[in-house]
This record gives C-alpha cells, sequence and structure tokens, in this order.
C-alpha cells in the first residue's frame, strides 16, 4: 500500500491529472478531499476508471479527484443578449 499524500503534494506530483485515492481523509463538511493514497493517475479520466477499478479492493473508501482547473466548454449566453 502506498503513502498518504496531502492534496497539496499530489497536486505537485500529478499537475492536471485525474487521481484515483485510497482512504482519502475528509474535512468536517465531509466536501473536500484533505489527503489520501493516490492509486493510478492519468491524464484520462476513463483510463484511471477503467485500469483503477482493478487496483482498489484493499481500500475501504476511494475517490478520484482531478488536480487541474476546470475551463468552461461552452460559452453561456442569456436570453437578454438577443432582446432588442
Amino acid at each position: 500500500m502506498g503513502q498518504v499524500l496531502t492534496i497539496s503534494d499530489i497536486k505537485d506530483l500529478y499537475p492536471n491529472e485525474w487521481v484515483l485515492l485510497g482512504n482519502p481523509i475528509m474535512d468536517d463538511a465531509k466536501i473536500d478531499v484533505l489527503s489520501g493514497i493516490p492509486i493510478y493517475h492519468s491524464k484520462d479520466k476513463k483510463e484511471v476508471c477503467y485500469i483503477g477499478r482493478d487496483k482498489t479492493p484493499s481500500f475501504d473508501k476511494i475517490t478520484l479527484i482531478f488536480t487541474g482547473s476546470f475551463k468552461p466548454t461552452r460559452k453561456i449566453t442569456g436570453i437578454f443578449n438577443r432582446i432588442k
């Protein structure tokens, strides 16, 4: 089993990648991941899900995180832009 790393360490090691974490430690509100054991990582989310699945039986909990930032894929326009 691997070593528990903080989120900042994981982001430094695997920039802009999807990371499958085993036994994640969450904040009190159970919203943000604070640390965990990296199981598998890749830039391809599907690869992490399919290949990482076989590496998870020894963990009680798992989660998937993205270490980069999301870019909007669509331009959001309102209806008011079309009214003259």
